[in-house]
């Protein structure tokens, strides 16, 4: 079954290009030559990059490699899905220009040398005196015969009985005549050069936009949250969510500290840092994750995994982030002076038999205080209704990253980003501060969320 799919998804993946190719290159060239060589190499090569990126990345390749790969490879995939998208919008801009010049050909301004010429008057008799013999009519004089030059019309001839141009009966060339324009580009190919250009001016224009919001850092977001068992003495606790930053070949250190920046700036009470902090071992990106050190938060900073943990090393990070200043909350709870605060482990770690543990987490506690429950993905809240949480924070999703993601993120999260109540328990997704596999965001900007809690009391 498994090499079924995987001959099915290269069978796709070989259409979709070789259709990439012929309208970007093929169609808009008058024959093979360079371009037509240089767009398959171009093709070929990214996807050869980023099929290395993605392998390297989950086989632990020479850390130099990685980043030799990622960048061109992952923003490849990024320019492929918006090369693909807008050469299919241009299908249906293809055929309106097609029709385009035939309408001009037939608009005002045609020259008047294809116009018919205009009949001479006849001139008026003379007078004749009285009397006087009338002068015999002349003969009709007879036109002369004009020898035709070719590419001219004749006089006074219908446009259907016109002789046609070129060369004369002879078969000899014409010499003395206008020297003939050299021949345009056909109707065909100036559509598909148009189209594709348009194609690929949109495409790059996209992922270049959407990488650029991604390298400038996230934003940050507020959000108020009215929980019914809060005490009226928290009301406005503030709760910096961060997920996804997806530190790794691409995504440094200095943008980890960009990160930083941003959480401290907002002053929160607590920092909920909820999974998918790497993606790799802590020997390539421990220096990358230095600067979480310098996280501040009246109350600390605490961590839960995400799945991109578990590709990484899930138990050295776990160290890593505690010696870094952050409090792990594996399957684990804590007591705040105003609610309680539960995590537990991402979905993925029940490969290594470190799967989430609601009953370990929120088991034993007090169910008249108020819970804020850690957990990556939003597909643990049906767990967090049972359990009685008031509160779930995660992330996950990335808001889809690269539109039109978000309609197969949302046929596998029951929220995509934002903030909904299931039953008495409320969720809340963010879009995360990074980007896996291509730094580029589209139609899903990144975030940092503020969650300021709100007392009903």
């Amino acid at each position: 079954m498994v090499i079924v799919f995987a001959l099915l998804a290269l069978t796709v993946l070989v259409a979709v290009n070789w259709y990439l190719w012929r309208r970007l290159f093929r169609d808009t060239t008058r024959g093979p030559g360079r371009v037509r060589r240089g767009g398959a190499v171009l093709i070929a090569g990214g996807w050869v990059l980023a099929i290395g990126a993605l392998v390297g990345e989950r086989t632990g390749a020479p850390f130099w490699l990685q980043r030799v790969m990622a960048w061109p490879g992952f923003l490849w995939l990024a320019l492929s899905v918006y090369l693909l998208l807008a050469v299919l919008a241009g299908e249906a801009v293809r055929p309106l220009l097609h029709r385009f010049p035939k309408k001009r050909a037939s608009a005002p301004g045609t020259p008047a040398a294809t116009q018919a010429p205009r009949p001479h008057p006849e001139p008026h008799p003379e007078p004749v005196p009285l009397g006087a013999a009338a002068p015999e009519a002349p003969e009709p004089e007879r036109p002369e015969r004009r020898e035709q030059v070719a590419g001219q019309p004749v006089p006074g001839q219908p446009e259907s009985e016109q002789p046609e141009t070129g060369k004369p009966e002879s078969g000899k060339p014409e010499t003395d005549g206008p020297a003939q324009p050299p021949s345009a580009p056909s109707r065909r190919l100036f559509v598909s050069r148009a189209v594709g250009g348009a194609a690929a001016a949109v495409a790059v224009g996209t992922v270049g936009y959407g990488t650029y919001g991604v390298l400038r850092g996230p934003r940050v977001k507020r959000v108020t949250v009215p929980l019914a068992k809060l005490p009226r003495r928290a009301h406005g606790y503030r709760i910096a969510v961060v997920s996804d930053i997806h530190l790794g070949p691409v995504l440094g250190r200095g943008f980890a500290q960009r990160v930083v920046d941003t959480i401290n700036a907002t002053q929160p009470d607590l920092i909920a840092v909820v999974g998918d902090l790497v993606d790799g071992s802590v020997k390539d990106l421990g220096p990358a994750a230095a600067p979480l050190a310098r996280l501040k938060a009246r109350e600390g900073s605490f961590f839960v995994t995400g799945n991109h943990e578990y590709f990484s090393g899930a138990e050295q990070w776990v160290r890593e982030v505690r010696r870094l200043g952050l409090d792990p909350l594996e399957n684990a709870r804590t007591e705040l002076p105003w609610f309680d605060l539960a995590g537990v482990n991402d979905i993925a770690g029940e490969s290594e038999g470190q799967g989430p543990d609601f009953a370990r987490a929120l088991g034993d506690r007090d169910t008249t205080r108020a819970c804020v429950l850690l957990a990556h993905q939003p597909v643990q809240i049906h767990d967090a209704v049972r359990h009685g949480v008031d509160l779930q924070l995660s992330g996950h999703t990335h808001g889809g990253q690269l539109w039109p993601g978000n309609f197969l993120a949302a046929a596998a999260n029951p929220t995509v980003a934002g903030l909904e109540r299931y039953g008495d328990t409320q969720l809340y997704v963010s879009r995360g501060a990074g980007a896996w596999g291509p730094p580029t965001r589209v139609g899903a900007p990144s975030d940092i969320t503020v969650v300021e809690l709100a007392s009903n009391a």
